[in-house]
């Protein structure tokens, strides 16, 4: 409703405390991934990786002459750091109308910009961390990078997956359906012994398609600080359960995907920029998104805001320096084309 100025010029409108987001999407995989990051040491993270079995030696009799073969049967696969950065800039007019505002002020402008642009620069590195950096070698890798099985991505830290298929992933087309049958094959395929599967990341459709074959008995939301595994640091998601494995809906995760993750054999590794200092993306004046608890992004920026010659502004950027690495992409599975069940 329209008031007349009898109205409007004796009351005041309330300019509400918050900043409420309408844009951003869940990242779970990402917060979860950039929060437990392992360091970045080197000009390049290497990884011996050992991909087949020798096959000297055998049985003997008496004095038999023993197998003195020397053989190899390693090889290293290496990773270059990437780099992202976020632009952030303040006009310094609007700086001064808002830090000299008194009560007026609602929120403080620079505090609420840099921490908004994280958040922005998360869900960006959210969309990476779940593509390929095919088109742009300065991208991270992502998981259709590292859970590939050859057909696609060729090589992997250097090495020909043709050569070595050790080192690739487990891709498996799922004809369209999901049923309990391919999940079984698909975790079977990456399973051995006591190394199994920590994760379920998918779509919030392939999770409710997931949610349909099971049995109203067996459909338990449970929340992760239910889990003894690395989930009960991320309270706030709901999760179904597969063999014992937490199954998480993330929007970012690609349209008709459901990976099955190896997290012990899946990092982040970071390095921190020079010259910068840590910032977090949670932020209680901005709320309707993932980032609000969640500080553990590993961002960092300049803290001395640089100023240009010719204007009358601020800048500083954000960045996030490292690789996301599968030391053993064999343990890493998807079902890719899901649609139904």
């Amino acid at each position: 409703m329209a008031f007349d100025n009898r109205v409007t010029t004796l009351t005041e409108s309330k300019l509400m405390p918050k900043v409420v987001d309408t844009i951003l999407d869940s990242n779970v995989l990402t917060g979860r991934t950039l929060r437990n990051s392992k360091r970045f040491t080197g000009t390049q993270m290497q990884f011996p990786v050992k991909f087949e079995a020798t096959t000297d030696g055998g049985f003997f009799s008496g004095a038999e002459v023993h197998t003195t073969t020397a053989t190899s049967n390693r090889i290293k696969i290496s990773f270059d750091p990437k780099f992202y950065e976020k632009s952030v800039t303040i006009l310094k007019t609007e700086a001064t109308v808002n830090q000299t505002a008194g009560k007026q002020k609602v929120l403080d402008l620079i505090k609420t910009e840099l921490k908004s642009k994280a958040q922005d620069a998360a869900d960006a590195i959210g969309t990476a961390l779940y593509s390929s950096n095919a088109t742009d070698s300065k991208q991270f890798l992502g998981l259709q990078d590292i859970v590939d099985d050859g057909g696609t991505v060729a090589t992997y830290g250097g090495q020909s997956r043709a050569t070595y298929p050790t080192i690739g992933g487990v891709d498996t087309a799922s004809g369209g359906t999901l049923s309990l049958d391919k999940l079984a094959t698909l975790y079977n395929n990456i399973t051995s012994g006591a190394v199994q599967p920590t994760d379920i990341y998918t779509t919030p459709s392939v999770f409710s398609y997931y949610e349909k074959l099971l049995q109203p008995q067996d459909r338990i939301y449970k929340t992760p600080s239910l889990y003894a595994g690395g989930l009960a640091a991320s309270s706030g998601y709901t999760t179904l359960d597969y063999k014992g494995i937490p199954v998480l809906a993330d929007e970012k995760c690609t349209s008709g995907y459901l990976y099955m993750l190896n997290e012990k054999f899946l990092n982040f590794y970071s390095m921190q920029m020079i010259d910068t200092s840590t910032i977090a993306t949670a932020d209680t004046d901005i709320v309707g998104n993932d980032y609000s608890k969640n500080s553990g992004f590993g961002f960092t920026y300049i803290p001395g805001w640089l100023t240009p010659t010719n204007q009358s502004a601020w800048v500083t950027h954000i960045y996030l320096c490292g690789e996301f690495i599968s030391e053993n992409p064999k343990r890493q599975g998807v079902l890719t084309g899901i649609t139904g069940v």
